[in-house]
This record gives C-alpha cells, structure tokens and sequence, in this order.
C-alpha cells in the first residue's frame, strides 16, 4: 500500500527544500551601480612596482566585494602625462582629470547617437586614501591633487580606526611568531610578545587614533598595546620605556601600516630604538580591500556589507 507522499515501505522519501524567505535568505551580491563613480586609490609614497603591485591586488579584492566597479590608482608622487604619452605611475590629479574626461566624453558619444542622456550628476570618481589612519600632510597633498584636477571629487575617508585592522595585525603578529594566532586555543607560543607597540605615521593625531585599534588588538592578545610615532623622534623609544616598566619584558613592534605611506628605514630604526622584532606591514590583507570599497560605499550614501563591518 502507498501513501500520497510515497511508497509504503518505510523508507525516506527525499522532498525539496523550501528556498530561503525573509532574514533567513542569502542577500544578492551587490552589484556597482551603472554609471557610478570610480573608485581612485590615493598610493602615497615614492612609486614603485612593489606599490603598483599592492594596490592591484588591493583594487582586485575590491572589485570582488563590489563587482562592476570602475576602480583604478593614482600615485601622489606620481607623473603627469607628457605629449599623450601614459605614464607608468600616474599621478593622482592626472588619473582624476582623465576620469572626468572619460565620462564627459561617454556622454557625448551617447547623445551623437541620439540617446537621451541626461547630463553627468554626482561625482567624477570618489578618492580612497590608502592610508590606515590620519596624516595630516598626506591627506593636505592629496586635496591639493584634488584642487589640481578638473574632476568633481568626493574624498573618502581612511581606513582606520577598525576591528578589521585589528584582525589583520593580529594575523601580522602571529604569522610572525610573537602573538597566538587563535586566543581560543590553549596553546602558548616561545617568542610571543607581552607588550605590543603599534607604530604608525603621521604625527600624535595618527597615535590617537591608532589607540582605538591598538585597544582592540590589546582584547584579542590579552596584553598591553601602546601607539608611537615612527616619524615622531622619541616616541617609540618612550613607549618601550613605558611599557617595559609596567611589566612587559618581550616587546613586538606592530607596524600600523598598509606600507608605502612609510619611508625606507623607519621600521628599522624603530626595531633598534625599542630592542625588539617586528611583524610586516598590513600590505594586501583582504580586509584592506574591503575597508576600501566601505569607504568608498559611505562617500557615496550605498549601503555597506556587512562583511566590511
């Protein structure tokens, strides 16, 4: 004998699983909207191709976070284009002007079509400072490259303060050797620090809002974390003082730092000044990416994943 939902031996009947509805349902990947601005990632510091190479994989994860996204670098010690000719590192003013340039021509191209176009609104492109925190002479150069354009430009913020940047120092420190990767685990390890010193660069407005993040790195490790100035003479001597006469006695230097804004030599004069190692700078961790197209996201009033929070 059968029953209307299946024979009547016994055995399980496979039925289709009802789809996802309301806060159980997985959101649809967001997509750039058309015509959106670009995304301009503002590279501090000599160009180099280690930068060039950063930023790439930088915007690479943005446009997976983001897809459709018009994203693309300018250098602030960049090159202008010379008899047409593109330059290698172009400057940040330079990829602005072209940006503008580009859009103002795709709306003529569409109008001589004899589409309806509307004229250009909003900005040109929205500029993304590749920086973790403020440095006021920085983010003064890259207005002044703004000025120094002919495109409508919105000025995102930087990065930081984030739990994401905390996360990735974390990762820093434990790929180095002198934090534990995971707290949940109980396992130690040899060359663990006892007190962190997150430097960073741009003066004691950039050390007060490293703070902010070095407050949540000291949550994750469960140590001390203070913040110093590399490019401010003293500072981080001072804080390896301090923390060295609170008790700590294996210091690590965590370099607050995606890695161009700092110039050559300053980790390693840090590293001798506080008589400890160090773990690399942020670099391309995938949450830097993420940080940029949030910002970029908050320019513009899009609403933000929920990943990047």
């Amino acid at each position: 004998m059968s029953t209307p939902t299946g024979p009547a031996n016994g055995l399980p009947v496979r039925m289709p699983r009802p789809r996802p509805t309301g806060r159980h349902r997985r959101p649809e990947p967001a997509v750039a909207p058309e015509g959106a601005p670009a995304l301009v990632l503002a590279v501090p510091g000599a160009p180099s191709a280690a930068a060039r190479g950063l930023a790439e994989e930088i915007l690479s994860i943005g446009r997976s976070e983001l897809p459709g996204l018009d994203a693309r670098i300018g250098y602030l010690e960049g090159e202008d284009p010379q008899d047409g000719s593109a330059p290698e590192f172009p400057s940040l003013s330079g990829v602005l002007t072209a940006v503008a340039q580009e859009r103002a021509a795709r709306a003529e191209f569409a109008r001589a079509a004899g589409q309806d176009v509307p004229a250009p609104t909003g900005p040109d492109a929205v500029v993304v400072p590749l920086l973790a925190g403020p440095d006021a002479d920085l983010l003064r150069r890259i207005r002044q490259a703004l000025m120094d354009s002919s495109a409508a430009v919105e000025l995102a913020d930087v990065l930081g303060p984030h739990p994401l940047l905390a996360e990735g120092l974390h990762v820093r420190l434990s790929e180095a050797g002198l934090a534990r990767a995971d707290r949940a685990r109980l396992f130690t390890v040899a060359t663990a620090a006892d007190g962190i010193i997150l430097a960073t660069t741009g003066g004691e407005e950039a050390v007060q809002a490293a703070g902010i993040t070095g407050m949540l790195l000291a949550a994750r490790l469960a140590v001390p974390v203070m913040a110093a100035a590399l490019d401010q003479e003293g500072s981080v001597a001072s804080v390896a003082q301090q923390l060295r006469g609170a008790g700590s006695v294996q210091l690590a230097l965590a370099p607050y730092l995606i890695g161009p804004e700092a110039a050559d030599g300053l980790l390693d004069t840090a590293c001798k000044e506080a008589d400890c190692a160090t773990a690399e700078v942020l670099g391309a961790y995938p949450a830097i990416g993420k940080l940029a197209v949030a910002q970029y996201g908050a320019a513009l009033g899009l609403p933000q994943n929920a990943g990047a929070h």
